[in-house]
């Protein structure tokens, strides 16, 4: 049932052989650029360009928030992650939210984690750049200073969510500048953000003559235990919030080898279980038992095949995954291939699942004991209610990817909303309110705790062929995320689509789960659909027993995939970016 379309891209991919970056606006992806051509490597251009997206779409990606990052650097055996999330307050617990919040995580300063984008940017560049801090900022503070032209994609956000900025009277002074959104073309300027940086760039110059690491250490300990911390602080006990200096003291991004698994000859790498990556690297074990071409591309079958597998990978998600220094995460079952083929018995041809599968049971593939370590635990099986409601994507996000001459890659996803917590005047920024990724249940793995990190949606992922650089890429858009990604990945070595096609081409995705952010939104069977897959597809499946919504072609709701990879054969690199956002991917 159903055609095969082929996908005519509106815009060209990219192409060269020096250097390429893609990222969430044109701006950012220029100051990678930038770096690249100043010397600087895969990993000081991404951190520039995450940076720039933390001015540039700083109603969505905030320079206080989350910066998960994958590195590949070229020679090394194991791709890297580092967590860039920040970790509950030690005053945070179930019992605080129950009693002051009615079991719900609101709006506001109380959902406030840790800030880990500053230590997660720092972080790399000590340990796989070659640049100063002030080199890969010089560009962002000088759009936070001077000001961008306010782009459509923020000034349609500002607009719908007008409202949301009015309840903090520091955002409503940010963003509604003069008492109202901007409009597209205005110059948009956040003073207050540049200080903060050049607070920072200040500090590592005082250390200069100790060396670069020495000074990368003291632009982050401004951040973290200096006098940016003690503004933070203030700001949060006097909104009776719970951050102190001693969580930003402690906190630190760990470093650590990437998960992956084999797809053919493909190894894809995502972050660990403190996000949502391994559910992208399950959905990829379940597909591959299928002869995906012959199903056709974007078929009713391939549909149906796709979105199974999603929902299966979303109830181990919402069974199993939570931060792994809390709870014991059977990540080594939940990844394996003998897994993947039992788990895969719950995919009907015939058939949708028209709410939450139930969870599988990877410990039966696992080496080691199920069980709680510290508190938290899985719950398969547990019957859900559908609370319906709008699925929470608003709280978005950014992404970069970048690879080099010497054949390194970077992968980020940095983000956090500042229209759900207060930004803090002086700094110009809203600590990470991250916390809205935690559930008030004790035992769910995603359970607030003090000191736990709550489960991210940013998943960047990197992909090698026989150990060899690939392909970097990464979207914004919550639990869409890895449904998109899974998409275009599959669009580039299943249909062998060039990238910006594989980028363009119509996309769906479910909503049959527990959305990831407060109030965790359920929508049993709900499918979302471009219109762009065609009608017949559609009403085709909706006859499989799912609830389909039609999206028009390219909406933002889909993701804004953008990635970069390495074309072996040619000696080139190639960069794609999706237009259903503001993303551009520039090289030379």
């Amino acid at each position: 049932m159903g055609s095969e379309r082929t996908t005519v891209a509106r815009r060209p991919t990219v192409r060269g052989t020096q250097a390429m970056v893609a990222s969430g606006h044109h701006a950012a992806t220029l100051a990678a650029l930038r770096v690249l051509e100043q010397g600087g490597n895969a990993v000081d251009a991404g951190v520039a360009a995450g940076i720039c997206l933390a001015v540039l779409q700083s109603d969505l990606v905030n320079f206080g928030g989350v910066a998960p990052i994958l590195v590949s650097m070229a020679g090394a055996q194991q791709p890297q992650s580092i967590a860039g999330l920040g970790r509950w307050p030690r005053l945070a617990s179930v019992s605080l939210f129950r009693e002051r919040c009615g079991g719900e995580i609101p709006p506001g300063v109380l959902r406030t984690v840790v800030p880990a984008a500053p230590d997660a940017w720092v972080t790399a560049l000590r340990r796989f750049g070659s640049l100063r801090f002030e080199d890969v900022t010089r560009d962002a503070i000088a759009l936070a200073r001077d000001g961008f032209p306010m782009h459509t994609f923020m000034a349609r956000n500002l607009r719908e969510e007008e409202a949301a900025f009015r309840r903090f009277p520091g955002n409503a002074a940010v963003y509604l500048p003069g008492g109202r959104p901007p409009q597209v073309g205005e110059v948009f300027r956040q003073p207050a953000l540049a200080d903060t940086m050049e607070r920072m760039v200040r500090a590592e110059r005082a250390r200069r003559f100790a060396g670069r690491d020495a000074a990368l250490q003291a632009a982050r300990d401004c951040f973290y235990t200096g006098e940016l911390a003690e503004a933070m602080v203030d700001f949060h006990r006097r909104e009776d919030g719970l951050l102190r200096r001693e969580d930003l003291a402690a906190y630190r991004s760990p470093v650590e080898d990437a998960p992956h698994v084999d797809y053919g000859p493909l190894s894809v790498y995502g972050c660990g279980a403190w996000c949502q990556g391994p559910a992208l690297l399950e959905v990829l074990n379940l597909l591959e038992g299928y002869d995906l071409p012959a199903l056709g591309h974007n078929s009713v079958a391939y549909v149906h095949t796709l979105t199974e597998a999603f929902k299966l990978a979303f109830a181990d998600r919402e069974a199993f995954i939570g931060d792994p220094d809390f709870v014991r995460v059977p990540l080594a079952g939940l990844l394996s291939k003998a897994y993947a083929v039992a788990r895969r018995e719950q995919i009907d041809p015939q058939r949708a699942w028209s709410e939450l599968p139930p969870a599988g049971d990877p410990w039966r593939f696992e080496a080691s004991a199920p069980g709680a370590v510290g508190g938290g635990g899985a719950r398969p099986g547990e019957p859900l209610s559908a609370t319906g409601g709008e699925p929470g994507d608003r709280w978005d996000t950014s992404y970069v990817a970048v690879a080099d001459r010497w054949g390194n890659l970077f992968s980020a996803t940095p983000s956090d909303s500042a229209a759900q917590s207060p930004l803090v005047p002086e700094l110009g920024i809203v600590c990470s309110g991250r916390g809205s990724q935690s559930w008030v249940d004790e035992r769910h793995p995603s359970s607030i705790e003090p000191g736990k990190r709550p489960r991210l949606t940013p998943a960047p992922a990197l992909v090698l062929e026989h150990g060899l650089p690939l392909l970097a890429f990464g979207t914004p858009g919550g639990d869409v995320q890895i449904q998109a990604m899974a998409q275009v990945l599959l669009n580039l070595v299943e249909f062998d689509m060039e990238p910006q096609a594989a980028v363009e081409a119509p996309r769906f995705a479910t909503y049959s789960f527990p959305g990831s952010f407060a109030p965790h939104a359920y929508n049993p069977g709900l499918l979302r659909m471009e219109r762009g897959l065609g009608d017949d597809v559609l009403r085709a499946l909706a006859g499989l027993g799912n609830r389909v919504e039609p999206w028009d072609d390219l909406p933002w709701r889909g993701g804004g995939v953008c990635l970069v990879r390495f074309d072996a054969a040619l000696g080139i690199l190639e960069g794609a970016a999706d237009p259903r956002r503001e993303c551009y991917a520039l090289g030379y």
